[in-house]
């Protein structure tokens, strides 16, 4: 498709320990791959190849002690509980390279506007360690590199996955310079809830309509309170009716419509948007596949109609 946006992918990204009849679809990172060449999603220039993030720069966000336990392999087993997978060896290097992924998307983002990343939105994960199939968070990352860099001074994290994004509010809960925003299924999984700059929590069973429009609120009160110079979209499928961890609603269409908004929004302000992929649980790991792929279609429309 001529005038696709930048999209980032590795094979090591589906390439974890991690059995099939695991709740969490590892799988799915290759369908959302294979789905993108079939669409043309990746333009003549093919996936842009991510290097795993090191330990310093993991290190920007999380504590080092935990880094080393898991690159060395020596997650306590209670944490290694609380993350949800075997803490082996490409279970590290996965998530490294989701994180390298994430931090080069982000500086495509800022070159073309619009990038997006085939893993990450690993938004469970704070300073101290993992939780909720997040080793690291990589959105976390990437941000507090290229704030680091003075590539950026004001960050959005825009995070619709439909769980909250605990760990990354954590993170920067006195970080001006980033706001984080989190519209989630407010009954659904972390109990307690950590405290973003602004948190929309949504009942369960909300469908398309009432969710498109509590979207398009919360991003009025965000750019009335924050104008960012980038936006980290984590684009979580798992807000669609048929997701098995979800409790809300959204169709096929929803996902797509809410996808479309977020795009043309901060474009036409020009305010790069760096996507990730998010949560997703369907078993149907095609169908899954196409949900994902919700922003690259977007850009590309807008790419193509512009």
């Amino acid at each position: 498709m001529i005038g696709a946006s930048p999209l980032v992918h590795h094979p090591g990204y589906d390439a974890a320990g991690v059995p099939d009849d695991h709740r969490f679809p590892m799988r799915k990172f290759a369908a959302v791959a294979a789905l993108a060449r079939e669409e043309g999603l990746t333009g003549p220039q093919g996936f842009y190849t991510p290097a795993p993030a090191s330990a310093e720069v993991l290190g920007l966000v999380h504590e080092l002690e935990y880094v080393f336990q898991v690159l060395e392999r020596r997650v306590p087993l209670d944490l290694a509980r609380r993350i949800g997978f075997p803490m082996e060896a490409s279970v590290a290097a996965r998530a490294q390279l989701a994180v390298g992924g994430t931090c080069l998307t982000a500086r495509l983002a800022l070159e073309h506007g619009l990038a997006g990343n085939t893993a990450g939105g690993s938004h469970h994960a704070d300073q101290s360690g993992g939780a909720g199939y997040c080793v690291f968070n990589d959105v976390a990352v990437a941000a507090s590199l290229l704030l680091a860099e003075g590539a950026v001074r004001r960050v959005l994290v825009l995070d619709l996955d439909v769980h909250q994004g605990d760990g990354t509010a954590r993170i920067f809960v006195d970080d001006p310079r980033v706001f984080t925003c989190s519209i989630h299924c407010e009954q659904n999984w972390p109990v307690r809830k950590a405290r973003s700059d602004l948190d929309i929590g949504l009942p369960e069973g909300t469908g398309d309509a009432a969710y498109l429009a509590a979207l398009d609120r919360t991003i009025e009160e965000v750019l009335a309170a924050f104008r960012p110079e980038l936006v980290f979209y984590n684009a979580g499928v798992d807000p669609h009716t048929e997701d098995r961890l979800g409790k809300l609603a959204l169709s096929d269409a929803g996902i797509a419509a809410r996808d479309a908004r977020v795009v043309e929004v901060f474009r036409s302000l020009d305010i790069p948007v760096a996507a990730v992929l998010g949560g997703g649980y369907q078993a149907d790991v095609n169908r899954l596949a196409s949900l994902h792929l919700g922003v690259a279609r977007a850009g590309a429309r807008m790419l193509s109609s512009g």
